[in-house]
């Protein structure tokens, strides 16, 4: 498809774009989709939370597509300015994590990519919503959100010590957690209810972009995986973190993987429980999430239509043919 009208929206600030050198290559990729015939609009953000008002102004104009260059929380902001509209999204990776370039198996060399997007094909896919207190009308979100530790971590993690070490930084403050008690929450699917110091709702394999966590999910799928580990003492979380390595969570004491497309989380009444989402800070408990189907048309490469996780071994793919 030839796209007349393309709108590229970036973050000066992502991880890939924070010096000369790499804005060149933001540049070289701008050069490249000219040489394929897109010709772009470059759109700067202005800092959190401007990516989705720019989105929905770039629908609004009539984008025939609307391109992101940016890390993850930067595509989850102009995913919640595009959601519901015909208008298709597709990706630069230039975070931190790049967990959706992960999960399509684009790579992350951004003039590349730009070169192959007129290969890619439109698909559409659901979104999964949450609502709290920061978003009490919902919040979508592309990826997974998180509950428990991991929030903990984002919301407590410092915008140096990311900016310095990239994904390092969670390790870091992940290990510095250790001794500490982590409090238990309520999470309740289809009735029954589950107790959980973490849980991950996700609508990918990959956290973080490089360990597999929800090991059957895909996004062409309508539904969560949710991933929910127990336990208060944070010792526990050395052998949960072996598990998700050796790819060997399922079964593992203390870990339930489940299928879902409604959750619910609640806090004690004297804790309070973090969010996450899409990797930034996303309120507290309690919160709901839910499964909006037919919500985004994105851009991916045409073998990810055919690659489907097999359930019953989740270190493998098979090839199934396309709904």
């Amino acid at each position: 498809m030839a796209y007349q009208k393309t709108f590229l929206i970036y973050n000066p600030f992502a991880g890939a774009l924070r010096n000369q050198r790499r804005e060149r290559i933001l540049q070289r990729s701008i050069a490249v989709l000219h040489e394929k015939g897109i010709g772009v609009e470059a759109l700067s953000t202005h800092g959190p939370g401007t990516a989705s008002e720019i989105a929905r102004q770039c629908v609004d104009k009539g984008a025939d597509l609307v391109l992101v260059a940016g890390g993850d929380g930067t595509i989850n902001e102009v995913v919640n300015g595009m959601a519901g509209s015909g208008v298709p999204l597709a990706i630069l990776p230039a975070g931190t994590a790049n967990v959706l370039a992960m999960e399509m198996a684009i790579g992350r060399r951004m003039a590349r990519i730009a070169g192959k997007l007129p290969t890619y094909i439109p698909e559409r896919i659901a979104l999964a919503r949450l609502r709290n207190d920061l978003a009490p009308d919902g919040r979508y979100f592309l990826l997974m959100a998180g509950v428990g530790l991991d929030a903990d971590i984002v919301y407590k993690l410092s915008a140096s010590l990311k900016a310095t070490l990239g994904k390092v930084a969670y390790w870091v403050s992940g290990f510095s957690q250790l001794g500490r008690r982590f409090p238990e929450f309520t999470v309740e699917v289809d009735g029954r209810r589950h107790r959980a110091s973490l849980a991950l709702a996700s609508r990918v394999r990959n956290y973080g972009g490089d360990l597999e966590i929800a090991p059957t999910i895909s996004l062409l799928e309508d539904e969560l995986e949710l991933v929910l580990f127990s336990g208060e003492s944070s010792f526990r979380y050395l052998k949960y973190v072996v598990g998700v390595l050796a790819r060997k969570l399922d079964g593992m004491q203390g870990v339930k993987i489940l299928r879902a497309r409604e959750v619910s989380c609640t806090a004690p009444e004297d804790q309070r429980i973090y969010v996450q989402m899409d990797g930034e800070f996303a309120g507290h408990l309690p919160a709901t999430i839910d499964i909006v189907p037919n919500a985004l048309t994105l851009l991916v490469p045409p073998e990810f239509r055919t690659r489907r996780p097999v359930r019953a071994d989740s270190s493998t793919w098979t090839t199934s043919p396309t709904r």
